[in-house]
């Protein structure tokens, strides 16, 4: 019966992870305002005869897809415009 065992210790270290940038902090307030449901558990102001509640939601999924894509431009690796 044969084994095969990885040899952890010849194996070349993992190189440093580069992803972690303070630009992902710009994704925590688009994840955690829709969890404060007490900011927006309201009827009024209406906008066009939609309640706060359902607006505001919809105005959150703007944010949440500004932050992602202000995250994504700021911490994009090479791409076509870099290689040249």
């Amino acid at each position: 019966m044969v084994t095969a065992t990885s040899d952890s210790s010849s194996a070349e270290p993992s190189p440093a992870r580069r992803d972690r940038s303070p630009w992902n902090w710009l994704l925590a307030p688009a994840a955690i305002a829709p969890l404060l449901t007490f900011i927006f558990n309201r009827d009024e102001p209406r906008l066009a005869g939609i309640p706060f509640f359902y607006w505001f939601q919809l105005l959150l999924v703007a944010f949440a897809a500004a932050c992602t894509s202000a995250v994504y431009l700021a911490t994009r690796r090479g791409g076509a415009s870099d290689e040249a």
